[in-house]
């Protein structure tokens, strides 16, 4: 019964890192960017879900807030900070994105405050029910219903939508797409659009378990949701969720099955199995479509 209850708290913390990695794979496979501004994103979310709260805006209604906040600095990080360097080198992009994220760090810590910031949940959200000899926690089921939700409605988008047709047939062929009379800075725009909407999801659900912000708050998720594209295969929407359903669901039962004296070099264990998982598959689980052209 303890393994039932370790394995759906994996799959919840894998859901969390399965929607970050998804947003992260969303951008790189078209733009070729890892976003490490992302978990900013994050951040940007659970500030402005305590903003509304504190204000007296109703719980549900200072959620639907929170993700917008986050899908819209997207956007504007899109626009301020990338959208210049669209046409540069894959170095120059990524020191653009380490230098949005250390900016933005620097904003909340001086702007905000240094210390975690309490967050009022709904207490319906931090109890539990039983179900005879096995508790199950609301929080935790309800990361993995909404993390499902979000994968499927996200998948019904890219295959019966045209702009998330659009997006796929970018992710395979940028310059086929342009050709074809497709505005690229529309595809761009609204693939950073969806990577802060899954950033704020990942941010409500990742509060849900912790009730705190704090600047950094979306440093070690994104890190570890970056670890699980490039498991499951760096740009392949399905690799990134396969990738942080396991990572998850690793760290979670290593946690619970690991001698006392060995559990602090549980992340070492972690990586090394990375690095043996990349050593026979160097392109990750499921490589995304233009890796196997390669």
């Amino acid at each position: 019964m303890i393994l039932l209850q370790q394995l759906i708290n994996a799959v919840s913390l894998g859901g969390v890192y399965a929607l970050l990695a998804l947003g992260l794979a969303i951008v790189f496979s078209i733009v070729g960017l890892i976003n490490f501004a992302h978990g900013e994103l994050m951040t940007i979310s659970g500030y402005v879900l305590l903003a509304s709260l504190a204000m007296g805006v109703p719980f549900a209604a200072s959620v639907a807030v929170a993700l917008a906040g986050a899908a819209l600095a997207a956007v504007a990080m899109e626009r301020i900070a990338f959208r210049p360097m669209r046409g540069a080198d894959v170095t120059s992009l990524l020191l653009t994105s380490f230098a949005v994220s250390s900016l933005l760090k620097v904003v909340f810590q001086n702007g905000i405050s240094a210390r975690p910031q309490p967050v009022s949940m709904p207490g319906w959200m931090t109890s539990a029910t039983a179900f005879g000899p096995v508790t199950l926690g609301h929080g935790p089921m309800l990361c993995i219903a909404l993390s499902i939700c979000a994968l499927i409605g996200l998948e019904l988008f890219l295959r019966y939508t045209t702009m998330g047709i659009a997006m796929r047939a970018a992710a395979a062929d940028f310059d086929v797409v342009r050709l074809m009379g497709i505005s690229a800075g529309r595809i761009i725009a609204t693939a950073f659009l969806l990577s802060g909407l899954l950033a704020g999801l990942a941010a409500m659900l990742w509060l849900a378990q912790r009730a705190s912000v704090d600047p950094l708050m979306g440093f070690t998720p994104v890190l570890k949701a970056f670890i699980a594209t490039v498991i499951g295969g760096l740009g392949s929407l399905r690799g990134a969720v396969l990738g942080g359903f396991l990572l998850g669901v690793v760290e979670v039962l290593l946690q619970a099955l690991l001698p006392s004296d060995i559990l602090p070099y549980r992340d070492a264990i972690v990586l090394s199995a990375v690095i043996a998982v990349l050593m026979a598959r160097p392109n990750g689980l499921i490589p995304a479509v233009n890796a196997q052209r390669s």
